[in-house]
């Protein structure tokens, strides 16, 4: 089985400017998925795809190729869906691998055996469409503690009916959230099916892993835990 990775890394960001390359730690933020990626070893071939230039340069000073994207593919509300399947209709089909696995810069925290534990399960479920880690979700973020806020300011549960039946966490059924990798396979991505195509398949993750960095707030936390140690990343 053919592996490739894809990170989409595109230039333009509004909640930190020129995020994927802000320092975090003392390295650019781009540096951190890629590391994983080539420390898991299962990736024959590891592509950033990105419209910006600075970016190309650092992701080609790591060791990996890159694939210049479309300016109709690096808007704001450009899907990675259609990003992935162009990049895979550019590639001659003799040379397509049969997964993608979708190394996002935003989930620092990445480590290798993240990225060979879903390799494994494309492996082991050739029926699998595609496959996501997933981390659990704490008693107080979930779905039936949500809250909705009318414009005059009133509060309501989300699930009132649902949270009045079980108030207490072990009353709750164990809910998942998204951790920090997803992979499909070629033919879903060349379909427009994308990286949720059914069926799709979980791998577990510890929820220390599955960090998401999207604001100054995420920045600082990350430096943080990673100069603490609490977060050690051993392939970097």
């Amino acid at each position: 089985m053919k592996c490739w990775g894809l990170v989409p890394a595109r230039g333009g960001s509004k909640s930190i400017k020129g995020k994927n390359l802000v320092p975090v730690a003392g390295r650019p933020l781009l540096d951190y998925g890629v590391r994983a990626a080539q420390a898991s070893g299962c990736l024959e071939r590891i592509f950033c795809s990105t419209d910006d230039a600075q970016i190309a340069a650092r992701a080609r000073s790591l060791g990996i190729e890159v694939s210049e994207r479309a300016a109709d593919l690096a808007t704001d509300d450009a899907k990675v869906d259609r990003v992935a399947a162009r990049f895979l209709a550019d590639v001659p089909a003799a040379e397509r691998p049969d997964v993608v696995v979708l190394i996002q810069p935003t989930s620092p925290f990445l480590l290798p055996e993240h990225v060979r534990a879903m390799a494994d399960m494309f492996a082991r479920v050739p029926h699998a469409a595609s496959v996501h880690n997933v981390a659990p979700v704490s008693h107080n973020l979930h779905a039936w503690n949500q809250r909705t806020v009318s414009a005059d300011g009133q509060v309501a549960f989300l699930f009132a009916q649902e949270r009045a039946k079980a108030r207490n966490k072990q009353e709750k059924p164990d809910l998942r959230a998204f951790g920090n990798l997803i992979g499909a396979r070629a033919q879903p991505l060349l379909e427009g099916r994308g990286f949720y195509a059914q069926p799709v398949y979980a791998l577990e993750i510890e929820r220390r892993w599955a960090f998401d960095l999207d604001s100054p707030e995420d920045l600082a936390l990350a430096t943080a835990l990673l100069a603490s140690g609490e977060i050690p990343l051993p392939h970097l």
